[in-house]
């Protein structure tokens, strides 16, 4: 009795199928049926044209160039007319472990942008790096909290941001 239900079951499917297929050909547009004279040129002409592409991209590569790798996009800094506050973050203490005297070798800067009432402002946070000539180490403040990860609103800027959108909601 399983094989005569099976049986029935493809049988019901194919002539579903049929019956989709014949439905498609009688009831589409007859302006999307293309007759197979018109497809081969299709193919004639898509061959033509990746045929012409190819040669245009061997004449505009150098053979020499090489694939350069990919750079990580940078952010554009902020506008060099917004009044800019200085922070230093530096370690607490400039003596090393091993008792000899840290030296600094440079320094990280980074940008946040801060709103007071009717100004924008540029809050610069520059955290120096100091290194033991003899250990080898490297010592720098740690990066302050941010409201936003690698982000460069401050708490000032995202408080101006949520009551001016609930002010001109109401």
């Amino acid at each position: 009795m399983g094989k005569k239900n099976d049986r029935d079951q493809t049988i019901i499917e194919q002539l579903t199928h049929e019956i989709a297929w014949f439905k498609r050909n009688k009831f589409a547009k007859r302006s999307e049926q293309l007759s197979p004279d018109q497809g081969s040129l299709l193919d004639d002409l898509l061959d033509t044209d990746i045929a012409a592409i190819e040669a245009e991209l061997k004449a505009l590569s150098p053979p020499t160039a090489q694939a350069e790798p990919h750079k990580q996009p940078k952010r554009v800094s902020l506008p060099a007319q917004f009044p800019r506050t200085v922070i230093y973050h530096e370690p607490d203490n400039i003596q090393c472990a091993c008792g000899c005297q840290l030296q600094r070798v440079g320094e990280d800067v980074s940008e946040k942008l801060d709103y007071t009432p009717g100004v924008f402002t540029v809050e610069q946070h520059v955290r120096g790096k100091w290194v033991c000539r003899e250990c080898e180490t490297l010592t720098q403040a740690p990066v302050p909290a941010q409201v936003i990860d690698k982000g460069i609103p401050t708490a000032g800027l995202l408080a101006h941001v949520m009551a001016a959108k609930f002010a001109d909601h109401l």
